[in-house]
């Protein structure tokens, strides 16, 4: 399990700006005509367009895709009515879900009301500003009342996602479930552990999917809930039971279902005997869920389970619901979130599962057996079909049930439009963290008493993502350890001053490999004094499987020792930097910027090569753009000519790629311009995602200005055609520059000797 450090979480969220949401504006600000038409006098336009037309204000502001995630925190996740202020953190974190997912703009809003009465009034005054509200965090019973009051009140799409998030995916799971086991959910006997928001939403999205109430038994904290029971909502006495059964041990006689919703720990192993053949386990409390999964799965070999944990199969994740929802929901101006959409995000939703996964999902959780069955109920969160999935299942719905005002007529279209939301870049280092996770390799760092590279380290260890190898002085690593509270257990240091039989065993196999380009065994031995050969050899010799330097040496010093020591892989000439820069139009990959300083335009050729490549490592199709200052040919000089040179031969070399050139880069990423002026281009459809730069000059100063003042992350330089994984960090990386890196490089460790 994730093991969170409370200095990182508290630096996390107070690190300048503070909190994790910021507003940016989505149009130029410039000018002064800017000024005038964003605000006084020309913003006295849409005003009065919205005055004549109410519906104009989808049209003229952000209406259509903001979204309230209100709560007074009365019921915080794991911590209980904690407070409006202190459950903000949770409140901006959900809003960076819809926006990491969906493409959807949140306001958060805490409100300091405990009275139902009053924080309705709050809520429904605020209509006028959102397009659609997201409840979050709100007791039981008070939260029944809110959400039907304001359902019934307002006239935008409303959802309690403690409520229905968990109901939805659960239902999808259920469905699923059943279906392998060949049991209908009409003639299944239900238990049911708790009686919160959740566990209610649940139950009465089952029993629309077709369970019987008399087949439900349900406990809380106090005991079976009964018609003798006078404490509790009436949404929750209509589960009432009138059996006699008064123990949880009574009710799991011959259940078929099992779904807790309550605290850890509270279904004792030896009930799962009682239960029928093939029965279904939805233990669902978090972060424990109520029936430890291996205890469960050693009991009963023929049980079901799901968790609320993302290292069991089956996580009922709410994330795999609320974004796309709401995304459907607003893009057809939905009054409401009714039963037939939360329904049709059921249906989509365990549909998808039956389908076949695709490669990138297989890769990022690094498991070819991915298909639907026992281990497989529901689609995992880095699925990118979710979003064009259920959103227009959702959509659709609304149309049909009289609920929307907008209507969709071609489908493929926004199903397109959705894609464009997000592009690949959002969840590209998602699925490459998931990949490493999944298989976690040894890294070796060469600056291993460096705080950077301790503290990313720390976190490599405890997400799981690496087996961290420190190359360092120990004196000094305790030193930064003590000073910084940081917790290297499970990191291996290795002093290299004090490993002078390893040393020797490592020059010796150098002078065996150098011996013909210079290097002595004196050479040797003092060559391995220096980490960068040390990490290199134990790369070489199988002590790692991957290395990672550069953090404070330029990368033409930092780059030789792994040449002389690892070399090129078969059938490459050269190797090859590049960098990934994740941007909000999509991911764009750059080479080479880092190696290669004035190439040839046959030595482009292979760097295009290794590029397309390495794209492809990403998931990610390559559209290559051979980049000069000049469009196929409108200006000379030596430089267009290399570059068209290298176009026409990587051409022949590589005839499946979709690649062209030269071109100017506004060129390369203008579909528009392109179609306008150069229809004849294969970048005409969808412009370049890859840029080739005729040096390495044009190439380092591109990616450092678009890191520096283009909103733009930069993820590298990714090390290509080396015969082992070894990787050279930018001078100065940050902490999660690192991370990343290592990310990738055990990723690339992953798929040593295997085809990209």
């Amino acid at each position: 399990m994730l093991k969170i450090n409370k200095e990182d979480a508290l630096n996390y969220h107070s690190q300048n700006p503070a909190g994790k949401i910021e507003v940016v504006p989505t149009k130029p600000v410039s000018t002064q005509l800017d000024l005038a038409l964003a605000y006084s006098p020309g913003v006295a336009e849409p005003c009065k367009a919205i005055a004549a037309n109410k519906d104009d204000v989808y049209k003229y502001t952000a209406k259509g895709n903001l979204v309230g995630v209100i709560s007074n925190g009365t019921a915080v996740l794991g911590l209980g009515n904690i407070g409006p202020d202190a459950s903000k953190p949770v409140m901006e974190g959900k809003g960076v879900l819809f926006k990491k997912f969906a493409g959807i703009d949140c306001f958060d809003i805490e409100i300091d009301a405990t009275d139902p009465d009053e924080f309705i009034r709050i809520v429904k005054s605020l209509e006028p500003t959102f397009g659609g509200i997201n409840l979050e965090d709100i007791k039981a019973p008070e939260c029944f009342r809110i959400e039907t009051a304001l359902r019934e009140q307002m006239n935008i799409p409303l959802m309690h996602d403690d409520q229905h998030g968990t109901a939805i995916i659960s239902s999808a799971a259920l469905l699923n479930a059943l279906e392998i086991v060949e049991k209908n959910i009409d003639a299944v006997k239900v238990v049911v552990s708790g009686a919160g928001a959740a566990a209610i939403s649940c139950l009465r999205l089952y029993v629309e999917l077709g369970l019987k109430i008399e087949n439900v038994v349900v406990f809380d904290k106090d005991g079976v809930i009964n018609q003798h029971r006078t404490d509790l909502a009436p949404l929750q006495m209509q589960f009432a039971t009138d059996r006699t059964v008064t123990t949880l041990a009574e009710a799991m006689e011959g259940a078929d279902v099992f779904v807790g919703l309550s605290a850890a720990n509270v279904l004792p192993a030896e009930l799962l005997l009682r239960m029928a053949d093939n029965p279904i386990v939805f233990a669902l409390a978090n972060p424990d869920p109520e029936i430890v999964y291996e205890v469960a799965m050693a009991t009963r070999p023929d049980l079901i389970m799901a968790t609320g944990r993302s290292d069991h199969p089956n996580q009922v994740n709410n994330v795999l619901g609320f974004p796309y929802i709401f995304r459907g929901a607003l893009d057809v101006r939905a009054t409401e979130i009714n039963e037939a959409m939360k329904l049709a995000a059921v249906k989509a939703l365990a549909e998808l599962a039956k389908d076949p996964v695709p490669d990138m999902v297989n890769k990022a959780y690094s498991d070819n057996t991915l298909a639907f069955g026992r281990n497989y109920l529901i689609p995992k969160p880095l699925d990118p079909r979710l979003i064009t999935t259920i959103s227009p299942a959702v959509a659709q719905a609304a149309i049909e049930s009289g609920v929307a005002r907008q209507v969709i007529t071609d489908w493929a279209a926004y199903e397109d439009e959705l894609r464009s939301r997000l592009g690949v870049n959002q969840k590209l280092m998602n699925r490459i963290t998931s990949a490493a996770k999944s298989n976690p390799k040894r890294v070796v760092f060469a600056e291993g008493d460096n705080y950077k590279i301790l503290k990313a380290a720390q976190i490599l260890r405890d997400e799981g993502i690496a087996h961290p190898i420190l190359l360092g002085n120990q004196e000094k690593i305790n030193t930064i350890v003590r000073a910084n509270s940081l917790d290297l257990e499970g990191c291996t240091i290795i002093d290299i001053l004090q490993e002078n039989e390893k040393r020797e065993e490592y020059a010796e196999l150098l002078y065996q490999k150098r011996q013909r380009r210079g290097i002595t065994r004196y050479e040797g031995r003092r060559l391995l004094r220096e980490r960068n050969y040390y990490g290199s050899m134990m790369l070489e010799t199988g002590e790692a499987d991957a290395f990672i330097t550069g953090l404070s040496k330029d990368y033409g010093k930092s780059i030789i020792p792994s040449l002389q020591v690892i070399g090129v892989e078969e059938g490459v000439h050269r190797v090859a930097g590049m960098y990934i820069i994740q941007h909000k139009k999509g991911p764009y990959f750059f080479a080479d910027t880092t190696v290669n300083i004035d190439p040839t335009a046959e030595e482009m050729v292979d760097i295009i090569g290794l590029t397309a490549r390495g794209v492809r490592f990403f998931d990610t199709e390559p559209r290559i753009a051979v980049l000069s200052y000049s469009n196929f040919g409108s200006n000379p000089g030596a430089l267009p000519d290399k570059a068209r040179r290298a176009t026409e031969l990587a051409k022949k070399r590589y005839p499946d790629l979709l690649l062209d050139g030269e071109m100017q880069a506004n060129t390369a990423l203008n579909p528009q311009l392109l179609r306008e002026h150069y229809p004849f281009s294969e970048l005409a459809e969808k412009g370049a995602n890859t840029l080739i730069f005729p040096n390495v000059a044009t190439g380092n100063i591109a990616y450092k200005v678009l890191q520096e003042i283009g909103g733009a992350e930069v993820i590298g330089p990714v090390l290509m055609g080396m015969r082992k994984p070894v990787h050279i960090l930018q001078l100065g990386a940050s902490v999660r520059e690192i991370v990343n890196m290592a990310a990738i490089a055990v990723v690339d460790a992953q798929t040593y000797n295997k085809p990209l």
